[in-house]
């Protein structure tokens, strides 16, 4: 080896580099040992406000200093090795900016049939179709428009400068794409604004390229509510004039009349004495009782309750019963909005009047008679023509979270000297009126203006919490989102299932790594120390370039380095067992060494450029816990290269230096014989082969047929997921039973998670509304109906459950159109694997016999594989075939050609054009004999590891970790009794037409 120093230095580099970036998870951990045992009390309890606070302190101090550089805690946060979601806790939530706004807003929100007609159809073809929104909106208007061109509703004032009666459909469609286009990016800009202030260490936000997605990962975050408010809220700022009651008193007394003469006629038509309606408690879906902020002021008396009118609900469900203020129970303010909403209701308002709730509710009085609900106050507001506000949020420049002089959390707003402006004529012509400050269509304060205010700063004030005021800051700051921004995937992990990932995941690799290291060991000698030496390296530089990279640590990502370990000994293996063979020729132990890698050289590179093609596919097709997998992968494979082939080497030849290698040994006892001269007649059972595969395959593909398909997972379906937790054994079937009424009859699917007392919860109950409080309604469901089946209560926080609780661990939730995507992406990974598998084995082999062979053996492997899992289902152990499963199904693919290169580079060196029938058929079967120990020390150090990964990885990792196993196990057997024996057999069908053609161009010339 010439460039051993070069290898040296750059192994010293890369370790150091590795050691100085690795280093800033050990400061960090150090600090958040410190801050434990800060907030530790007396009782033994760890105090969260102490913990946080002491981090807070140290957050822009400086606790790291390397070589006289000084790292505040900080940076030590953002410079340290990222965990995952999966394996510390946090909130993934996956956002789609909703193109039907922008079209909306370019065709000025006019209520045009056709264009409603469009929209319409769009959103539904949307649910199982790739095309843009804005092409499938046109494929609408197409339909429900006639000969109209859609100019006829875009050229409108606003577009007068890009948009005229003349533009065509094709230029407004490319006009239209590009609005889209920048509202998802002005959309983007905004979130990472909000995001990268919203307090969580090592966010990450990014666009999903060619979709209109967001991604938004929060680690550590335990307030998802807090979450879903910021990123959703389209921050529309609107500063209007409430309207006081005494000021539309004829119009509530209009509306009012107008209800109680319609039930009137009801009753008669009935013919039944009529009475005051009911106040019987309506669905408590009130849009935005979530999310309220602030308490009322007592509602303003008009002299109005001396009147004894009969009364309709709008009346009858208010606080008192009368005209004196608008304040209703948080459960009824769905039937007020009903009525607001009527036609005939909306004639009898002033044209430039509109109603809208407060933010946060209110605890009735103590002795009110409507104690038992929350309440909220409705409030009139008056608007300028058109529906425009006074004075709306584009006038804020800067805004902070601040604490007003009576010690209340507030935002201070400073506006441009447009609003400044603005702001100081509103306020002078409604001195002794009130204000109101609606952020996305609710009352976040409703001041009473005291004097004109000049200069353009004032506040906003409404008992808010500190979170809350700088959230609402974060939001005002940021700007508004240029349309909708709607959660189509969601997924929380609560901590305690993540410190249980992480246990197990480090189990895993330790349990793994110690098996391989014996195993090595035992069968190569001093061989198998400078493997597991490298091995060791390997997964040491793993760790330190993911800290270099930024990348975060998933479960999956555990998953891959498990993996490479398995896959990093096979680089050894084939040289190995390459000095092996030249040993038993006769070559003393240096010039067997020698020979050994220049021969092993071609099969490592090809082995393991298959399985990074397929790792890069992963990354490229995958979304989330598979991106993870993949870069894992990816990196474990490029290091493998460099350690098990390089760095090996130089110790082997440190080590042989003296004398002819005497200090060296490959073998043991126990292998020194072991699989070697072997002369099995495969290709003389290929046949065989082929009749039992072709019964394991129709066997399953039988049983997958009789059940109805795989046990599809809501990555593929769409759904929402939950796994609770209990604090004993709990019965999956008499759940699924008890929940059946409380998700109204939708399809709903519960089964133990690991553990008796642990339950999987799927459901596809409410996922085709469109109501932003599904998710609140959906959990409140499944809450209930565990509660009345279990007389357990409910732990909110996820944490470790006491005597007769319940808690929520995790919840993931996949839109519709997400679903059919990540259909679309794998069915796509999957084909394109098998393209490239095909096209590297003909260029590198010359021949379409062996990619044919190659991917006929593929193609069988994903085939058994999914029939192991049909069969295991109907035998009761039931894997979920999610995006992990995708994962699995590649890399079986990604080890199988692994697995077969290796083979055919052995019949590439011995085959050529030179023999006849009989001996490519016997040179095929000599070197896989010849492969024969190579093939199975790679599966069996692989299926140590994987067995280990299926047995301790955790119930997320199960799926995946059985597929590996089967596919193991079957690419092994596939590379042996498939893939070569094809090739074989087209190679010797080959030899005849070539042989006959000779034959028939002699008899010619004769």
């Amino acid at each position: 080896m010439n460039n051993k120093g070069l290898v040296v230095v750059l192994t010293v580099v890369v370790t150091l580099l590795c050691l100085y970036y690795l280093s800033f998870t050990f400061v960090s951990r150090q600090v958040q040992k410190d801050a434990t045992a800060y907030a530790t009390l007396a009782d033994g309890s760890v105090s969260y406000a102490r913990k946080q606070a002491y981090l807070d302190s140290v957050w822009h101090e400086p606790v790291y200093n390397f070589l006289g550089m000084e790292y505040t805690y900080k940076d030590v946060k953002n410079t340290e090795l990222n965990l995952g979601l999966d394996l510390q806790g946090g909130m993934n939530v996956t956002l789609e900016v909703s193109p039907v706004e922008v079209i909306r807003g370019m065709a000025g929100n006019v209520e045009d049939p056709a264009l409603q007609a469009a929209i319409a159809h769009a959103r539904k073809r949307q649910l199982d179709s790739q095309e843009p929104f804005v092409d499938l909106f046109y494929e609408g208007w197409q339909q429900n428009a006639g000969d109209r061109r859609l100019a006829d509703i875009f050229a409108t004032a606003a577009n007068r400068n890009v948009i005229s009666y003349s533009t065509s459909d094709g230029e407004v469609l490319n006009i239209l794409r590009n609005q889209v286009e920048s509202s998802i990016e002005r959309s983007f800009q905004i979130l990472r604004t909000r995001v990268d202030r919203f307090g969580t260490s090592q966010p990450n936000i990014q666009r999903l390229q060619g979709t209109g997605r967001i991604l938004v990962e929060l680690p550590g975050v335990d307030n998802p509510e807090r979450v879903r408010k910021l990123l959703q809220g389209t921050a529309k700022l609107e500063f209007l004039e409430v309207v006081e009651i005494q000021d539309y008193y004829p119009t509530l007394t209009s509306i009012n009349s107008l209800l109680v003469q319609e039930n009137k006629l009801k009753a008669a038509e009935k013919s039944i004495p009529s009475a005051t309606p009911a106040t019987t408690p309506t669905d408590t879906t009130a849009a935005g009782q979530d999310d309220l902020a602030s308490q009322l002021t007592a509602a303003d008396s008009t002299g109005a309750d001396s009147l004894n009118l009969e009364v309709s609900p709008f009346i009858s469900l208010n606080r008192d019963g009368t005209f004196s203020s608008l304040v209703y129970s948080v459960r009824d303010t769905a039937q007020i909005n009903r009525i607001l909403a009527r036609a005939d209701v909306q004639e009898l308002l002033p044209a430039n009047m509109s109603f809208v709730w407060d933010v946060k509710a209110f605890a009735p009085r103590q002795g009110a008679t409507n104690n038992d609900a929350q309440l909220l106050q409705l409030y009139a507001v008056q608007r300028e023509r058109g529906g425009r506000a006074p004075l709306t949020g584009e006038v804020i420049e800067r805004a902070r979270q601040d604490i007003d002089d009576r010690g209340r959390a507030d935002v201070v707003m400073v506006m441009n000297g447009e609003g400044a402006r603005a702001w100081k004529r509103l306020t002078g012509n409604n001195i002794g009126q009130r204000i109101a400050i609606v952020l996305d269509n609710y009352v976040y304060s409703a001041p009473v203006v005291q004097g004109e205010i000049d200069g353009g700063v004032s506040s906003i004030t409404g008992n808010f919490t500190v979170d809350e005021a700088k959230d609402l800051a974060n939001i005002l700051e940021a700007g508004a989102l240029p349309a909708p921004a709607k959660i189509v995937e969601e997924a929380i992990v609560g901590p305690s299932l993540g410190q249980q990932a992480q246990t197990q995941g480090i189990l895993s690799i330790v349990a793994g790594l110690g098996m391989v290291v014996l195993f090595i060991i035992a069968y190569y000698a001093k061989g198998g120390i400078v493997a597991n030496i490298a091995l060791l390296f390997n997964i040491f530089f793993i760790f330190g370039i993911l800290a270099q990279l930024s990348a975060a640590l998933t479960l999956p990502g555990i998953a891959g380095i498990v993996l490479t370990i398995g896959m990093s000994i096979d680089a050894n293996v084939l040289i190995f067992e390459r000095i092996k063979e030249e040993l038993r020729g006769g070559l003393s132990m240096k010039a067997a060494i020698k020979k050994g890698y220049e021969k092993a050289y071609s099969s490592i590179i090809d082995a393991n450029v298959t399985t990074l093609l397929v790792a890069i596919i992963l990354y490229v097709f995958g979304q989330g816990p598979v991106k993870g997998f993949a870069i894992t992968l990816i990196i474990g494979i490029l290091c493998s290269l460099f350690s098990a082939v390089l760095i090996t080497r130089v110790i082997i030849e440190w080590m042989t230096k003296k004398g002819e290698g005497s200090n060296m040994s490959f073998q043991t006892g126990i292998s020194r014989n072991l699989l070697s001269g072997g002369d099995i007649n495969f290709m003389g059972m290929r046949k065989k082969a082929y009749m039992f595969s072709g019964v394991i395959i129709a066997l399953g593909l039988g049983v997958l047929f009789a059940t109805g398909g795989l046990n599809m997972g809501v990555d593929f379906t769409g759904g929402r997921t939950y796994v609770v937790s209990f604090d004993q054994p709990v019965s999956a079937t008499d759940m699924k039973v008890a929940l059946s009424d409380d998700f109204g009859g939708a399809g709903t699917e519960v089964k133990t998670y690991g553990a008796s007392n642990v339950l999987k919860v799927t459901t596809s109950y409410l996922m085709d509304t469109e109501d932003e409080n599904a998710d609140d309604q959906v959990q409140a469901a499944l809450v209930s109906g565990l509660e009345a089946a279990t007389g357990k209560r409910f732990l909110e926080n996820a944490g470790e459950v006491g005597a007769d609780q319940f808690t929520i661990l995790s919840s993931s939730k996949v839109g519709a159109t997400i679903a059919d995507d990540i259909k679309e992406a794998s069915l796509e990974a999957g084909l394109f694997s098998l393209l490239i598998m095909f096209l590297y084995i003909l260029i590198r082999f010359s021949g379409w016999q062996y990619s044919a062979g190659a991917v006929i053996a593929l193609i069988h492997d994903v085939l058994i594989t999914i029939s192991a899992f049909a069969i295991a289902g109907a035998l009761g152990m039931t894997y979920e075939v999610d995006q992990v499963f995708v994962a699995a199904i590649l890399t079986v693919i990604g080890y199988s050609i692994n697995d077969t290169v290796v083979v055919f580079d052995r019949i590439r060196e011995e085959v050529g054009n030179r023999f006849s029938k009989s001996t490519i058929l016997s040179t095929v079967n000599a070197a896989i004999n010849n492969t024969l120990n190579r093939t199975l020390m790679t599966s069996v150090t692989t299926l140590v590891v994987v067995l280990i990964l299926f047995l301790f990885g955790g119930e997320v990792l199960r799926g995946f970790s059985f597929a590996l196993l089967v596919g193991i196990l079957v690419g092994t057997y596939s590379s042996i009794f498939v893939a070569s024996p094809i090739a074989a057999d087209l190679l010797s069908r080959k030899k005849e037409e070539v042989e006959t053609t000779s034959k028939t161009a002699v008899r010619q010339r004769a």
